[in-house]
């Protein structure tokens, strides 16, 4: 029984998790993260756990001990990739081959030798020097030390060279001295701060900073220009297009931000629940990111919500962050911690993340209730249309009519009924225009309503609570015409009208009629929209099927005593009601025997 709730719970995250990138984290019944991963489609990539042809034994065996999953949402794959390696080093989970094999994305080291070098390197060792990184895009890492190599030319050589021994002469230049891809700061040829200078501004260049960089370089070939040097002021330009060219950041990585805790808040659709988003960020990297849901009990503000919950979060993870980074004003001011609201940036787009995974997370744990209770989603929906119609009850049951015709010809109607959101087909109805003559769309729906609700009346069956109209104003006041002067019956009439484009745009309700606000790209104008399309489709499909048949209907039908299995032979063996008519009588015989021969011959020819 217990597995059982347990693949019915697993399946309900899987199958309401998002198909965006992201990494992913599987828990085992200790509450310990035991496999993290990274996927371009969370939603498919863990589905695919649980598919039955997986047959790899350590597969199987992860699968085995997965009690719960979370997820973090990124932006792109990179984004995911970058977060995977963050989480790894984190948690360090028992199943990630990555660990196991000592590997992770490569970093660039800037020494702390008098003479520093710039190098890319696996092994992360502080006290060597400061690495910036990781990097999962290697080309970009590429990028970024080949421009550097050619801008500053950094020494690569191993030798323990101090400024002393480089004044004393001790070292003699190698070959790439004499190649020109190293400036010769062993034999003085560039000086000791001239050197430093250029490491100061390759550091710049690994943490993202260009912009004081290229100034500096602009003010260089202006000046190289001026003095009419302009070969010189030509390979400045050159760099600083390789340096404007250079694209190596990442919302996930920003080396610029260390020890920083971010929170954004989102609440439900009836603020009475808030989902709050904690993501730490140390060394430039996301290694913490959870989402907690608050469920409001005196009327919180989101300030007051924020207040409380970074206290009781900070104290959980034992976080120390000198920064915390919010969307919006808080009345509170701890000690010794700064509070940001960012407008643009780096933390900007760490607090839009962040953001994006509260709404994530609202948006599943919605899903995820709804689909273990259906009945739940129904009514949440009712009673959104209900407060926006302010009727006095959920309009459980829902009618809606269509006309459909070509210009007044094989005329018909539909109507459709919903309860409690979903459709009811066996109530379905269709109607054959029977009083209209000519394309009157407004007699048309005059017709068919009265019938409907005549005939409901009569059978005493239950009446809807809310009929709806494939049109504007002019629909909505023939239905009241008929059902409420006429029939005097009293059931609320909305409409659903299109704009220039024939895209339904607005929601009509009430005599007279007046807009409802209603975002169109909500879920309940969304099935408003539903209804609308099914009865468009239900009265087209309906008109179709009856023109179908009088397309069909051909001049043997017209003539007594000629059944439906003489006609089939007919049309088989002479291919057309042109070549019958113009058939001798001894050919017809052949086919279908003389006395129907007779019949079929004297019709044609008396005509004639």
């Amino acid at each position: 029984m217990e597995n059982e709730e347990l693949k019915k719970k697993l399946k309900n995250i899987v199958d309401n998790m998002p198909d965006q990138p992201g990494s992913y984290q599987f828990w085992d019944e200790k509450g310990i993260i035991i496999y993290v991963g990274k996927a371009k489609s969370l939603k498919k990539r863990v589905a695919s756990y649980f598919h039955k042809e997986v047959d790899r034994f350590k597969t199987k065996v992860l699968v085995s001990k997965i009690k719960n999953i979370t997820y973090t949402v990124v932006n792109t794959e990179e984004d995911a990739l970058l977060l995977e390696n963050n989480l790894i080093k984190k948690y360090k989970p028992r199943y990630n081959v990555l660990l196991k094999d000592s590997k992770t994305y490569p970093s660039i080291c800037v020494t702390n030798e008098p003479y520093p070098r710039i190098y890319k390197t696996r092994n992360i060792n502080r006290k060597w020097g400061t690495y910036y990184g990781p990097y999962s895009n290697l080309a970009a890492m590429y990028a970024v030390l080949n421009l550097i190599n050619k801008i500053y030319k950094p020494r690569a050589c191993n030798m323990a060279m101090t400024r002393e021994k480089v004044m004393e002469g001790k070292f003699k230049p190698c070959l790439k001295y004499h190649i020109h891809i190293c400036d010769g700061p062993c034999i003085d040829k560039v000086s000791f701060e001239e050197y430093q200078s250029n490491i100061l501004q390759a550091r710049e260049i690994l943490k993202g900073n260009t912009r004081g960089v290229i100034r500096q370089l602009t003010t260089v070939m202006q000046q190289k220009a001026a003095e009419l040097k302009f070969e010189e002021a030509e390979y400045i330009k050159q760099r600083i297009l390789l340096i404007e060219s250079y694209c190596a950041k990442s919302e996930v990585v920003s080396n610029t931000i260390n020890n920083v805790d971010v929170f954004s808040i989102i609440n439900d659709d009836n603020s009475t629940n808030a989902y709050i988003n904690y993501m730490h960020v140390a060394n430039g990297s996301i290694n913490q990111a959870f989402t907690f849901e608050y469920k409001r009990r005196l009327n919180e503000t989101d300030s007051e919500l924020l207040v409380m919950a970074i206290t009781e979060i900070r104290n959980r993870f034992s976080s120390n962050a000198k920064e915390i980074i919010l969307p919006t004003e808080i009345d509170w001011s701890p000690d010794n911690v700064e509070i940001i609201i960012p407008q643009r940036g780096d933390k900007k787009h760490l607090l839009e993340l962040s953001e994006m995974n509260a709404k994530q997370y609202k948006v599943d744990r919605l899903k995820q209730t709804e689909k273990l209770n259906p009945e739940q989603r129904q009514t949440r929906l009712m009673k959104e249309l209900q407060n926006a119609l302010k009727m006095e009850k959920m309009p459980y049951h829902i009618e809606c009519f269509d006309n459909s015709n070509i210009s007044g010809k094989d005329a018909v109607a539909g109507c459709v009924v919903f309860k409690g959101m979903k459709p009811s087909k066996k109530d379905y109805r269709k109607y054959n225009i029977k009083t209209v003559v000519g394309p009157d769309d407004y007699a048309s729906m005059r017709e068919v309503v009265y019938r409907r609700y005549k005939r409901m009346i009569e059978e005493d069956t239950p009446l809807p609570d809310l009929i709806i109209t494939d049109g504007g104003k002019g629909q909505m006041e023939v239905v009241r015409q008929v059902v409420e002067d006429e029939l005097n019956l009293q059931i609320a009439i909305a409409g659903l009208a299109k704009d220039d484009k024939h895209r339904t745009n607005e929601l009509l309700y009430g005599f007279p009629p007046i807009v409802i606000g209603m975002k169109t790209d909500s879920e309940l104008f969304h099935i408003l929209t539903t209804i609308q399309d099914e009865v468009h489709r239900y009265a087209i499909t309906f008109h179709r099927d009856k023109r179908s048949k009088n397309a069909l209907h051909s001049e043997l039908d017209s003539i007594k005593g000629i059944g439906p299995k003489t006609k089939d032979m007919l049309i088989k063996h002479f291919k057309s009601v042109k070549k019958i008519k113009n058939a001798e009588m001894t050919d017809l015989e052949n086919v279908v025997g003389k006395a129907k021969a007779t019949i079929i011959y004297d019709y044609f020819h008396s005509k004639q």
